[in-house]
Parts: C-alpha cells; sequence; structure tokens
C-alpha cells in the first residue's frame, strides 16, 4: 500500500516511535524515513550523534533514543520534512509536537489549527505554541503544537483553520 499511496501505515509508523516511556520523560526525535535514498543532513545536523546513517548515505537512518535530546537541530534540516520531535512530559493529556512548516502565512501562537494525519485527512483541533524560523533553519520554519494525547501516532501535520474554510 505505501508504495501506492506514499502514505504509511500504523505497523510502519510503530517502528519509527521510541517506547511511551522515553516519550514521557522529554523531548525525542522521530525520524520518519521509510526508503532508502542518498540523504544525511539529518545525522550531520545532529550534536549528540543519536543519528546515524552510516558509511552508505543511501541507508534509512537510525536515531538512539538514549542519545536524543531532542534538540531539534534536525527537523528543519531534512529536505524530507520527515523528522519531528514529541514530548509526551509536559502533561498525561496531551503531547507536544515540533514539525517542520513550509506554508505561508506561518500560523501564530496561541492560534488553534486543523491536526492532520498521514493522508492528509482533519483529524484533531491542535494548539500551535510556538513558531521559529532563524535563518539557521534554512527557510523551514518548525511549529511547536499540543495535541490531544490519543493522536500520538496520528498526527502529523496541520492546516490552518482559514484554509479549511477556504
Amino acid at each position: 500500500m505505501f508504495e501506492k499511496t506514499g502514505v504509511a501505515t500504523r505497523e510502519m509508523v510503530m517502528t519509527k516511535f521510541p517506547p511511551i516511556e522515553r516519550i514521557n520523560n522529554g523531548p525525542v526525535a522521530v525520524v520518519e524515513c521509510y526508503q532508502k535514498i542518498p540523504c544525511n543532513p539529518c545525522s550531520t545536523a545532529c550534536p549528540f550523534g543519536a543519528i546515524t546513517v552510516g558509511e552508505d548515505i543511501n541507508n534509512i537512518p537510525c536515531r538512539d533514543e538514549n542519545l536524543c535530546t531532542g534538540c531539534g537541530q534536525c527537523v528543519a534540516k531534512c529536505p524530507g520534512l520527515a523528522i519531528m520531535i514529541v514530548d509526551g512530559s509536559k502533561s498525561d493529556e496531551t503531547v507536544q509536537f515540533r514539525i517542520p512548516y513550509e506554508f505561508l502565512p506561518l500560523p501564530e501562537a496561541g492560534e488553534t489549527v486543523v491536526g492532520l494525519d498521514r493522508a492528509g485527512q482533519p483529524i484533531c483541533k491542535a494548539k500551535v505554541l510556538r513558531v521559529m524560523n532563524p535563518p539557521a533553519f534554512d527557510r523551514t520554519p518548525v511549529v511547536t503544537l499540543e495535541v490531544e494525547r490519543k493522536y500520538l501516532y496520528d498526527f502529523r501535520n496541520f492546516r490552518r483553520e482559514a484554509e479549511a474554510n477556504g
């Protein structure tokens, strides 16, 4: 199915997430690369060596959740927008996501947006907590959102309410 739609199955997604105990312990990267392609910016961006590709840049990146601090340096550097940071340590009801977002206009902190699954379907409301867009991110803003915990493995992106209604 993935080869036809480009949408990862639940089983595929679950192989990329660290254990819930690690998610609840603080921010950690989720690297959703499913195919071998020549790419390694995530591994070179990680200051802690938590993401490795190996000598062959066609390898699928591996993340060591014990080395990952969730700093997010890899998020804006991934040209495939395949990396996000998840943090379940802030609340028992919600999870925070830091995701790359390359659409304009950018949302603003405090804004409520429509949470989307990997197929682009609306699944929830999400609250924008922060928008970061420093020059070091090379024009890839990173948006921090708060999402109900039950959408931890389903949430992947968002659209602004104006886009949903327009």
